[in-house]
């Protein structure tokens, strides 16, 4: 397709004529009321000139006679600019006036009629056109009185030349301004065309442009880019997933398969039975951690596609932290620590219970794992984990808070990621995917998931949309 056919088929160019033709009809249509009122606001001033000049006549006639009224026509017709007067004999001989041809039968037919014409005193043959009004007076005389036209044509032309042009000027104005507003828009649906080509590539890091407008194709840019950056991530989440996967799940794979093995080969006589049975052993839990990790991913993977959403309903989050604080418990005092669940009050949430209960859950067992009570004596806080649920205007937090040695600020960011543990805690078990997945929930439910200093410790809270009205 050619460049003026592309430019052609845009939906602003025929927007513009669609506008271009309301605006040509408008305009025509307010050109000819405006005509047709001008013509009836001069045959108004027509009549009511002619008809008060014939009253006066016909009182000149009354009083005077023929006789009179010829030599007053007579006076009147030699005035300049003066009207058209004509008095006959019934058998339609002149007697006086400035009318020196007039149509056949115009005298016959008393009453108003636009006729042709051409005054005595004219030195060509031009016929005008008049409005004039025939009187048929006592004694079977004909008097004729009218005005000239040419002002009306006049007015006719002066609008019509100016509707023709201003038709003129619009079309051509128009077209160029369909020209010129296609071709920006074209050049811009081209740059995102082109940008979109380049990402189906494979490229995702490209962008639409965005002019800096304001206007509706730059909205729609900063919309598809965030759409265009929530896919980016995704797949970077995914190839990180993979990667993550092929190695950390790598290890435990290995140690499974030489577990196994050197039970086969370390079993003899006897006793090896008893070895079976600690290599069965050890290759369950083994195990078991491998579906958690799996199980993990999944959920993960569940709460960042959105096929939660389908099982949301209204719940309240305090009863889950309530629930998930009685959880965890007796694994806290079994660890020495002392956990406090604050949720007085009702925080209604619209979501999916069994993932938001399974965030909390993660954090709560972070907290149990890295904040006991040889940490909370290197800080000189108590041993304590303290679960909250609360108001916070329009949102609900779900906050775990500790005294464990807390994350520094530069790991933040990096340990919300799968996989990622740092250094402080590859002694205890776990597969690095707690964070992630309360990360990947809260976003879930149009939420944040943010990790402060409890100084000392860590302050793990999911922050979460709340419904109903907000707390006073």
């Amino acid at each position: 397709m050619t460049a003026l056919g592309k430019l052609l088929r845009t939906t602003a160019f025929q927007l513009t004529l669609a506008y271009l033709l309301i605006f040509v009809l408008f305009a025509v249509s307010l050109l000819g009321y405006f005509a047709l009122n001008t013509r009836r606001l001069i045959t108004e001033q027509i009549t009511r000139t002619v008809n008060l000049e014939i009253t006066r006549l016909r009182t000149q006639y009354d009083e005077n006679g023929i006789r009179g009224l010829v030599i007053i026509l007579d006076l009147r017709a030699r005035r300049p600019g003066s009207s058209v007067y004509l008095v006959a004999t019934p058998n339609g001989e002149a007697l006086a006036g400035n009318v020196g041809a007039l149509e056949p039968g115009t005298l016959d037919r008393p009453g108003w009629r636009e006729t042709s014409y051409r005054r005595i005193e004219a030195r060509d043959d031009v016929e005008h056109r008049a409005l004039v009004h025939v009187v048929e007076l006592p004694g079977g005389f004909r008097l004729l009185v009218g005005r000239d036209l040419e002002e009306r044509e006049r007015i006719y032309s002066i609008i019509g030349n100016a509707g023709r042009w201003s038709f003129a000027l619009v079309v051509v104005l128009g077209l160029a301004g369909g020209f010129f507003v296609s071709r920006r828009v074209l050049k811009r649906i081209d740059a995102m065309t082109g940008t979109a080509q380049t990402i189906m590539a494979g490229d995702f890091s490209g962008r639409l442009p965005i002019a800096g407008t304001g206007d509706e194709l730059d909205r729609l840019a900063e919309h598809v880019n965030a759409m265009l950056e929530r896919i980016e991530a995704l797949m970077r989440g995914l190839k990180e997933v993979s990667d993550n996967i092929a190695h950390d799940l790598k290890t435990p794979l290995t140690r499974l398969r030489n577990r196994c093995e050197q039970a086969l080969r370390a079993a003899a006589g006897a006793d090896s039975i008893g070895d079976y049975r600690a290599a069965l052993d050890a290759t369950i839990a083994e195990s078991d951690e491998l579906i958690r990790t799996f199980d993990a991913l999944l959920m993960i993977a569940r709460a960042e596609s959105g096929q939660a959403r389908d099982n949301m309903t209204e719940f309240d989050a305090a009863a889950v932290a309530r629930d998930v604080g009685e959880l965890y418990e007796p694994l806290a005092e079994q660890k020495g620590l002392a956990l406090t669940i604050d949720a007085p009050a009702a925080a209604p949430v619209r979501g999916n219970r069994e993932l938001v209960s399974q965030a909390l859950a993660n954090l709560v067992d972070n907290a149990i794992k890295y904040a006991g009570p040889e940490a909370s004596k290197m800080n000189g806080a108590p041993a304590e984990i303290v679960v909250k649920a609360g108001n916070d205007g329009e949102r609900i937090t779900l906050s775990v808070a500790d005294r464990g040695p807390g994350i520094a600020d530069v790991d933040r960011g990096r340990v919300v990621e799968r996989f990622v543990r740092l250094e402080q805690s590859r002694s205890e078990p776990g597969s690095g995917l707690g964070l992630s997945l309360a990360a990947a929930v809260a976003r879930l439910h149009g939420g944040e998931l943010k990790l402060e200093d409890n100084d000392p410790g860590l302050k793990s809270v999911i922050s979460l949309p709340r419904t109903g009205p907000a707390a006073a």
